[in-house]
């Protein structure tokens, strides 16, 4: 199978602390996505997001830092038992967070989907939910 990497950068209006914690914690995460999630807050535990669209596993992380994730869509499209890795870099920034994030391993024929997903389903709406 064929992969892409998907590279992005967002600014977010809150402190690294506060996006990290909107990344992981099940009730700020479904707040800003519109949907529900349940995610473990150490390494090796698992999530789900957007009502179990998404799952994965929980590898590394750097409380207000870094969040290193496997990653799966389970849209019956991505080949069975296969994982992406995701990584959240966050640092501060004069309007907030800058948020580089990266994906690797995406099947490239939903690169184009996922690579505008991210900035549709996460980058605006967390804009969205900390400028409320």
């Amino acid at each position: 199978m064929k992969t892409k990497d998907i590279k992005q950068k967002a600014i977010i209006p809150a402190k690294p602390k506060d996006v990290y914690d909107a990344l992981m914690d099940s009730k700020k995460h479904s707040a800003f996505t519109h949907s529900v999630c349940k995610i473990g807050k150490k390494e090796g535990s698992i999530f789900t997001a957007y009502d179990g669209y998404i799952n994965g596993k929980t590898l590394k992380l750097i409380p207000g830092k870094k969040i290193v994730q496997t990653w799966q869509s389970v849209d019956g499209v991505w080949p069975e038992g296969y994982y992406s890795e995701i990584t959240f870099d966050l640092k501060a920034h004069p309007k907030g967070t800058e948020l580089n994030f990266f994906q690797k391993g995406v099947p490239e024929n939903q690169y184009e989907e996922f690579k505008s997903g991210w900035v549709e389903h996460y980058w605006e709406p967390m804009k969205e939910y900390f400028t409320k």
